[in-house]
């Protein structure tokens, strides 16, 4: 037998029915689901310091077990000394499996490893069911060795999916196990 996610597992016994009952949606398919999650983390002194894009690359890369990319200038704004084409930050997209898997470590290991953490902010919606939330230290994750950090940074994590509305997008995410603030 080939290896299914546990999270993903969760979504066809139990979100896809809760669903079904709550928005009455008369198929399956009808559901929404997660179609990736994308990380982004601007480096604002990657200008004065090259190694810094190269550092945050590789510790993407280790959060998500995907080899990230590093995004790139597209003007040159003098005031901020940042030329055309200039490295300033990085990016994964997750799909599939490895995306199941990075939400199922998202919400049970570093979730509770922030500190003072409350409950994720319900207002991130976008107006189309997608989701965005901000990570202030990139040394909650646990494949992120804290003595080998040279500079904590932040990233944005957003989640696309399939929902028509806000809603629609809150109730999956929420039967998926995320921990929203209470209203």
């Amino acid at each position: 037998m080939s290896y299914v996610p546990r999270l993903r597992k969760k979504y066809f016994e139990e979100v896809v029915p809760a669903m079904q009952a709550k928005f009455n949606y008369r198929n399956g398919m009808q559901v929404p689901r997660i179609t990736k999650v994308v990380l982004n983390q601007g480096v604002g002194s990657a200008v004065n310091d090259k190694k810094l894009v190269d550092a945050a690359i590789d510790e993407m890369t280790k959060i998500t077990g995907q080899k990230a990319v590093a995004t790139i200038s597209r003007k040159a704004i003098s005031n901020f000394k940042l030329r055309e084409n200039m490295p300033i930050g990085c990016k994964v997209t997750l799909r599939g499996e490895r995306m199941y898997d990075f939400i199922d470590r998202l919400i049970s290991i570093s979730m509770p490893r922030i500190r003072d953490f409350q409950g994720l902010n319900v207002k991130g919606f976008d107006g189309r069911g997608n989701w965005t939330m901000g990570i202030t230290e990139q040394i909650i994750f646990p494949e992120i060795d804290i003595d080998k950090v040279n500079r904590i940074s932040g990233m944005d994590i957003t989640f696309v999916t399939t929902a028509e509305t806000d809603e629609e997008s809150l109730e999956l995410l929420r039967l998926l196990g995320f921990p929203f603030k209470k209203d």
